[in-house]
Parts: structure tokens; sequence; C-alpha cells
């Protein structure tokens, strides 16, 4: 059985790349500082699964601890590197966090990676690399223009370093994965979307105000060049998101890949607008979600969307959910964080 580390494990992609990795038969050591996410989630996994991974509580800006860990578990096969502060508006504010948490989380690992004799390296990156785009849908191949906050730079860099240290020593594989918007959570709503206070992406603040947790939901922005004036995202079913990084892990340990580093964009190849997954939710689910138009944030890009198409071909994956089971899937998970929260009383 390979065995396969996740940094980052207990967080909303993460632990659906974790039960995916599992559901493919692949041992799994967790590792996660657990800032951003919540022990429960192992438990969520293991209904899933019937497994509980491996876990480790460790920031992976910890070098010493980080190297203790790979002593303590020998022979893994691959790594896949989500661990990262990732909200946007957060990284405008709080430039210098991000970018030691970020960049020095990923230097830490490559370091460490030949000492244990580890090669292949799967990573979290965004598609904020494009910035705002000349032209839809995004392809690989266009140009990585400034990026609008610092969260989008990290990922930038970290690209960078990726190349730069495989170009170095051919001892090291990569694979880079450009996600778009991942939204939704797995169908049985073990597991999903769990901000620390309030959300920063769209669909869990939706969710919540459908929930009344929230008054209302801000849409930032209504002037931008777009149908109705909200931005355009293409979002994507994390479910759909978790499988591309099995594929991607067993690329590599087949030795399938035709370069040291590439690069794939994740994506359902379709956009839509703030103000249309707001009415599609409610739509589907039958909830209200009150909202207001609040001011542009700073950070946010007007439009973008994927040209999957190279992922399709090379990688053999493709985007399956609908958008419609995907905000339904958002939608349960609520409602199962509402019944444990009664649970608790």
């Amino acid at each position: 059985m390979s065995k396969i580390l996740v940094t980052g494990g207990t967080g909303y992609i993460g632990s659906h790349t974790v039960v995916e990795l599992q559901q493919a038969g692949y041992g799994v050591v967790v590792v996660d500082n657990l800032s951003n996410s919540n022990i429960e989630v192992l438990s969520g996994i293991e209904k899933i699964t019937g497994i509980r991974p491996a876990f480790e509580n460790i920031d992976c800006t910890d070098y010493v601890n980080m190297d203790r860990m790979f002593e303590k578990y020998p022979g893994i096969d691959g790594v896949i590197h989500f661990a990262a502060s990732k909200a946007v508006g957060e990284s405008v504010e709080k430039p210098l966090h991000y970018y030691r948490n970020n960049l020095l989380s990923l230097m830490n690992l490559l370091q460490l990676m030949p000492i244990h004799k580890i090669s292949n390296l799967v990573f979290s990156s965004s598609c904020t690399v494009y910035g705002q785009p000349d032209k839809l849908p995004v392809t690989e191949d266009a140009p990585i223009k400034p990026a609008l906050s610092p969260y989008g730079k990290t990922k930038q860099i970290g690209e960078d370093i990726i190349r730069d240290t495989v170009f170095a020593n051919d001892f090291y594989k990569a694979v880079i994965l450009r996600y778009f918007n991942p939204i939704g959570a797995h169908p049985s709503a073990h597991i999903g979307e769990l901000p620390s206070g309030v959300p920063n992406n769209l669909l869990p603040f939706v969710t919540q105000t459908a929930m009344g947790i929230r008054k209302q939901l801000q849409v930032f922005g209504n002037d931008y060049n777009t149908p109705d004036g909200s931005c355009i995202r293409d979002y994507i079913h994390v479910v759909d998101l978790a499988r591309a990084h099995v594929v991607a892990v067993a690329r590599m340990l087949n030795k399938e890949n035709k370069e040291p580093v590439e690069t794939f964009n994740l994506g359902t190849g379709r956009g839509l607008s703030v103000l249309e997954v707001v009415h599609t939710f409610e739509k589907v689910n039958g909830v209200k979600v009150p909202y207001r138009i609040a001011d542009r944030r700073e950070g946010d890009i007007e439009q973008v969307w994927a040209d999957p198409s190279y992922a399709n071909e090379v990688l053999g994956w493709k985007a399956q959910e609908t958008v419609e089971e995907t905000l339904r899937s958002a939608w349960r998970w609520e409602l199962n964080l509402a019944r444990k929260r009664e649970e608790k009383k």
C-alpha cells in the first residue's frame, strides 16, 4: 500500500482528498496545526471510509517537528501540500503572516523530502496566479500576471520555488494543481467546509445566512463588467477537486508524468456570477438568502473561469457534479452542523 502525507489534511479540500485517497486504497498520514480546522473532521473521515487516518498536530513551518514526523512514518511515497492560509481579503490585511506561513511550509517540505527519500509532490495552487486574465476561459499557458493579493503572490512564488528546486535537482517530481473555486460538501454530509469565525468564502456565508446564523450575505460589488454586475467564478464541487489529487498522485507513482513539473487547471469550464450562485442555491434548496450589495472587496478579480481541457485529456480527470447537486450538498452539510449543535445543547 502506497503511503501519502497530506498537509492541511483536516481542512476543507484536504479532508475530502483524504477520503478519496483512502477509498482508492492509499495509506494516509495527516499533518495539520488545526489553525483553521477542527480535530472532529477525523471522525467524519472515519465515518465515511471506516479508517481513521494517522494524525500529527504539527505546524509545517516547524522544521524540527516535521523532520521528526517523517522519521516516525517511514516509507511515505508522496506529499500533497494543502497547508496554507487562504483568505484573499485577510492576506491584504496580514501580508507577512501569509508570506511566512505559505512559503516557509513549502520550503521546509522541499528540504525534508530528499532527506527522507520522497520525490513526489502535489502542490495546491490557485487560479489567482493568473490575476485578471486577458482571455477567457483560462488555459495553463495564460500569462502569470501581477497577483491582486498577497495570497495570490504566495501561490505564484510557491510555484516558482517548486520549479527552481526541481530544475536544480532531478530528484523531484511535482504536479501543480491550480484550483478554481471549490464549493459543496461530501454527499454523506459527514465532512464539508468548516470555517473558523466569519466565513471568507461565498458558500459557507450563503449557507449560514440561510440558516439564520448570519443576518445577511454581503455581495461585494454589483458594478463589475458582468451580466448582473457581480463577480464571476468557476465553482467546482470539492469532491471532484479531491479526486484530481488522487489521479495526480497515481500519475507520479506510475511514472506517467511527461515533465518533472506538470501544471493543470482544475475547474468546470463554466463561469457563474455570485448572484447566480445565490439564486440557484435558493431555488434548489427552497430557502431564502437575504443579501445586500456592499462595496467591492480589495483583491477581488472581476471574472475568471477555466479551460480544463488539458486536465481532461492528460490527467484523464473531469469535473462530474452539477452546480445544483453541489449546492444541495452544501445545504445538507449546514443542516448536519445545525443538528450537531442541537445535540450538544
